[in-house]
């Protein structure tokens, strides 16, 4: 899609400086900005670019005044940054605006929608399941029987919905995402072998919630393993049964939390963290990266550590282990003077 320099500056509550006439149809950095490309400037930093580049339309503060000529036609608006970041969501919206159900793909007889539904090909959507008010449905991806999905739901592509899974309103889950899965639930035998702990609870995703790519989250064995309100999970997380995610709390890839380990409100999770189960994590918690988390903790510790200890600790001891070997040369050489005597 096309739009002129005045249909972005009133949708921005901008106003125009150059031609309105001036047509883009792509988002571009404003070092690389060719002709039909909408970029902006709010850095200082890259001020100098502004008089290079062939953008034909660029949004700057309203308080910026050129000091050579330009070839991009400029838009003025209060914030440059904000108003740029409106556009991508804007441009996102139209160009994820997909509808109709396409062929070929199955709908149980018994499945419910609402108005406004896409649904990929190959996709599949089970008996007695329930679709909100605009929910995007990509290609190959499987819905079960029994889920109950709210209002302008996204999922996309390949991800697998296993059943009695509860999504809330306002939530993106993407490509091979799996939620509800069977927990890792099996009883040792006397003999070594292991038989099987059926997994009949659920998954429960309340709204506003995003669950990154090939993130899989498994069904409770009893009850529900569920996910708070705005909760934001990146890429390849593991959440195993019965856990229970916080509001508000935000993890960062390849993160594994075993079985009924609650994580409260507000937390912020680092990359490739550990968490053991049955673990009671508080509120407003900051885990760094690579730690291990192995016992239950207080409100507002910050973490870091295999096993984590608190983060001021963490550093300061760090200062001991990288000056270990130093240390233990220190050591030999007073020995040595001892043993000299």
């Amino acid at each position: 899609m096309k739009f002129t320099a005045e249909q972005i500056a009133e949708i921005l509550e901008g106003k125009v400086e150059g031609n309105p006439e001036a047509e883009v149809s792509e988002l571009a950095k404003i070092e690389e900005g060719g002709e039909g490309s909408l970029t902006f400037l709010s850095n200082p930093k890259y001020t100098s670019f502004l008089y290079t580049t062939n953008a034909s339309i660029t949004i700057v503060n309203d308080d910026f005044e050129v000091e050579q000529p330009v070839n991009t036609t400029l838009i003025k608006v209060k914030d440059a940054y904000k108003a740029f970041s409106t556009l991508l969501e804007y441009y996102n919206q139209i160009k994820l605006n997909k509808s109709g159900i396409e062929k070929p793909s199955h709908i149980s007889d018994s499945a419910k929608y609402g108005d406004g539904l896409y649904l990929g090909s190959f996709s599949y959507i089970g008996d007695n399941a329930k679709l909100g008010e605009n929910v995007k449905v990509y290609p190959n991806v499987y819905i079960g029987d029994n889920v109950k999905i709210g209002d302008n739901v996204t999922i996309f592509a390949g991800v697998k919905i296993y059943s009695e899974t509860l999504i809330g309103n306002d939530v993106t889950i993407h490509s091979g995402a799996i939620l509800g899965a069977d927990g890792f639930g099996f009883s040792p035998g006397e003999t070594g072998e292991y038989s099987k702990v059926p997994q009949i609870g659920n998954v429960i995703i309340e709204d506003h919630v995003d669950i990154g790519a090939a993130t899989t989250i498994d069904r409770a064995t009893l009850g529900s393993t569920i996910i708070r309100k705005g909760v934001k999970l990146d890429n390849h997380i593991q959440i195993a049964h019965n856990v229970e995610i916080g509001e508000n709390t935000a993890i960062a890839a390849q993160t594994g939390i075993a079985g009924s380990t609650k994580i409260g409100k507000n937390c912020l999770i680092g990359g490739q963290v550990g968490i053991a189960g049955h673990l009671t994590i508080g509120n407003r918690v900051k885990i760094q990266a690579q730690s291990g988390i192995g016992r239950d903790i207080k409100d507002d510790e910050m973490l870091q550590g295999s096993p984590a200890i608190g983060y001021s600790d963490y550093n300061k001891s760090y200062i001991h282990f990288k000056n270990l070997p130093r240390t233990m040369n220190i050591i030999h050489q007073l020995e040595k003077k001892m043993n000299n005597g």
